[in-house]
C-alpha cells in the first residue's frame, strides 16, 4: 500500500513538472514568435521609408532629365508593385517572402538605373536636394540590411526553439511552425564587373 502511494506521488510530481515545462516552452515560443513579428514589422518600415523617398527622388531627377521618361516610369511602377505586396507576419511562407524579395529587387534595380542617370548631369549631382535625397536613400539601404539581418537572427532563434526537444512537442500541439529567412537574391554570388 505504501509503495502504491509513493508511485502515485512520483507520477503526480512528474506530471506537474511536465506541465511546468510545457508552460515554460509555450511561453518561450510565444515570446520568440512575437519577436519575429516585431522584426518583420521593422523590415517593412524601412522598405516603406525607401518607398516614401522614391517620389521625391524621381521628381528631383525629372527636373534635370526630362527625356529619361522610361526610367522614371520603371521606378514608379516598381514602387507601386512593391507597396502592393503585403505579408502577414504570423502566416509568412517561403513563397510570400520570395515574392516580397522579388518586388523589392525590382525597386532596387530601378533605383540603380535612376541614380546612374544622375552621372550624366553634373548640375543634378551638385543639387543639394538631390544630394540629401541620395544620402537618405543610402542610409535607408543600410537600415534595410540591418533590419533584414535582425529578422534573420530572431527567426533563427525561433526556428531553433521550435525544433528543440522537448519544445518541439508543444510547438506541434500549439501550431508553431518554422518561419522563412531572407536569402540573397539570385546572381548576388557573382561580383559585378567594373570597367574603366
Amino acid at each position: 500500500m505504501k509503495t502504491g502511494r509513493i508511485v502515485l506521488i512520483v507520477i503526480v510530481v512528474i506530471i506537474v513538472l511536465l506541465g511546468f515545462r510545457g508552460c515554460n516552452g509555450y511561453n518561450s515560443l510565444v515570446s520568440l514568435n512575437e519577436q519575429v513579428s516585431r522584426d518583420w514589422s521593422n523590415v517593412e518600415n524601412v522598405y516603406q521609408r525607401r518607398a516614401d523617398l522614391i517620389p521625391n527622388l524621381v521628381n528631383t531627377v525629372k527636373g534635370y532629365a526630362e527625356h529619361e521618361q522610361e526610367t522614371f516610369t520603371q521606378v514608379v511602377e516598381a514602387r507601386s508593385k512593391a507597396t502592393q505586396v503585403t505579408i502577414d507576419a504570423s502566416n509568412m511562407t517561403d513563397e510570400d517572402l520570395q515574392r516580397f524579395q522579388a518586388v523589392q529587387g525590382e525597386v532596387s534595380s530601378a533605383l540603380s538605373r535612376l541614380l546612374a542617370i544622375a552621372e550624366n548631369y553634373p548640375d543634378l549631382k551638385a543639387n543639394q536636394n538631390f544630394l540629401e535625397l541620395q544620402s537618405q536613400l543610402e542610409g535607408t539601404e543600410n537600415r534595410i540590411a540591418v533590419e533584414r539581418r535582425n529578422f534573420n537572427t530572431t527567426t533563427q532563434q525561433y526556428n531553433s526553439a521550435v525544433k528543440r526537444f522537448p519544445t518541439v512537442i508543444f510547438a506541434g500541439w500549439f501550431g508553431f511552425k518554422e518561419r522563412p529567412y531572407f536569402e540573397a537574391q539570385e546572381g548576388t554570388e557573382q561580383a559585378p564587373v567594373v570597367q574603366f
